[in-house]
């Protein structure tokens, strides 16, 4: 299992902040994990099919969409943080 957190607009869209999902160690990527959400249509597919910018973070550390998420993992998605 992994944890999966939702932050800022991804968690009011969604209307969750957390959830567990069951994955097999080295089988899943963050794009993976990705289409995955996005397969299950509506809102989903609008925040992770691409159509909007998304970050990832696996154990607290910003991360790519090929890196690779393990069992125990915690994966953050989060919008692109600006600044002024």
């Amino acid at each position: 299992m992994i944890t999966v957190l939702y932050f800022a607009r991804l968690r009011e869209a969604l209307g969750l902040s957390q959830e567990q999902i069951a994955v097999a160690d080295g089988a899943m990527t963050v794009a993976s994990l990705m289409q995955l959400l996005a397969a299950r249509g509506a809102v989903w597919q609008q925040e992770f099919a691409g159509c909007r910018l998304v970050r990832a973070a696996v154990n607290q550390t910003l991360v790519a969409d090929n890196a690779t998420i393990n069992a125990g993992d915690e994966v953050a998605f989060f919008p692109p943080v600006t600044g002024g």
